[in-house]
């Protein structure tokens, strides 16, 4: 039976971080706090895989928009290019 879920404050996080990285493991994300305010949340590596994985590439992003067929057009700015010194 999983505890439930616990907010640290860093003083605490620090002092318990193998307990802390063990919860993140078996309970899911745990909330870190400074000063009141939540700082961080530690998540297992699977999680933050599962999170952060890529879906699709750019030209399935665009495939699928809900622009597509809007008739939506952007006009490029046809003005010169700024001037810069190297």
């Amino acid at each position: 039976m999983a505890r439930q879920k616990q907010t640290w404050g860093v003083a605490k996080a620090k002092a318990r971080f193998s307990e802390l990285i063990d919860r993140a493991l078996s309970e899911g994300p745990q909330t870190v706090t400074r000063s009141g305010r939540t700082e961080v949340v530690v998540v297992s590596a699977d999680e933050w895989k599962r999170k952060t994985k890529r879906k699709g590439n750019l030209a399935e992003f665009f495939a699928n928009s809900p622009l597509r067929g809007s008739g939506l057009r952007i006009a490029r700015d046809k003005s010169k290019a700024r001037e810069i010194e190297i």
